[in-house]
């Protein structure tokens, strides 16, 4: 099928124009100190004709009912290890109401000028994100043929903020899907994988 770009979208985000709409699937998270644990998200890719995309992004934890009640009583608690957990693409009634790990907001823009180095298939873009945790980042990088690189120029947090000193992220369109991997330094910690996940695109309901 072919791509058609959606309604009064502004041209200076037409690079970016297969990131819009609504995508759900599952993933996992892990790191020093935190439990490889299964989860699912939820991210929407909007626009209102603004040359810029927003972002929104849910992640919540897949965990036994007993064990959800407990995190959600215990904000940044530990997640319990979800190895074994199979998640289906769109979260049912159960994951819907599982507890929250993360979520974060921004705004996707692809700049006017054009840094040397890339190739004349790429686009330079920029990420801007928060997060209720304490944080704002600054992400650039490139996007093109259905990949988007991103390195992090900036991480500010608040003084209870956790110590992140850099990050990268890595989206992709494959086969209609969204792939996408958060990599992180943090806590004294090399740069290493935090975060992945594998989304389908929720189609709007008639």
């Amino acid at each position: 099928m072919a791509f058609v770009l959606p309604e009064g979208l502004a041209p200076e985000v037409y690079p970016l124009a297969w990131l819009v709409g609504r995508w759900s699937g599952p993933g996992v998270v892990g790191y020093p100190g935190i439990d490889e644990t299964a989860f699912v998200q939820e991210v929407v890719v909007d626009h209102d004709g603004g040359p810029y995309l927003s972002y929104t992004s849910t992640i919540r934890l897949v965990v036994a009912p007993d064990d959800a009640a407990a995190l959600v009583d215990e904000p940044g608690a530990a997640p319990v290890d979800g190895d074994d957990a199979e998640v289906d693409a769109a979260p049912g009634p159960a994951e819907e109401h599982a507890p929250v790990w993360s979520t974060e907001s921004g705004y996707w823009r692809v700049p006017p000028e054009r840094p040397d180095g890339l190739s004349d298939d790429q686009h330079p873009v920029e990420l801007l994100l928060a997060d209720p945790s304490g944080h704002v980042a600054i992400y650039v990088g490139a996007v093109g043929n259905g990949r988007i690189d991103l390195v992090s120029d900036l991480i500010a947090r608040t003084a209870t903020g956790a110590e992140v000193s850099a990050a990268t992220r890595l989206y992709g369109l494959v086969q209609g899907e969204l792939m996408w991997a958060h990599d992180m330094a943090a806590f004294g910690n090399p740069m290493q994988s935090y975060a992945s996940a594998r989304l389908a695109r929720v189609e709007d309901e008639a």
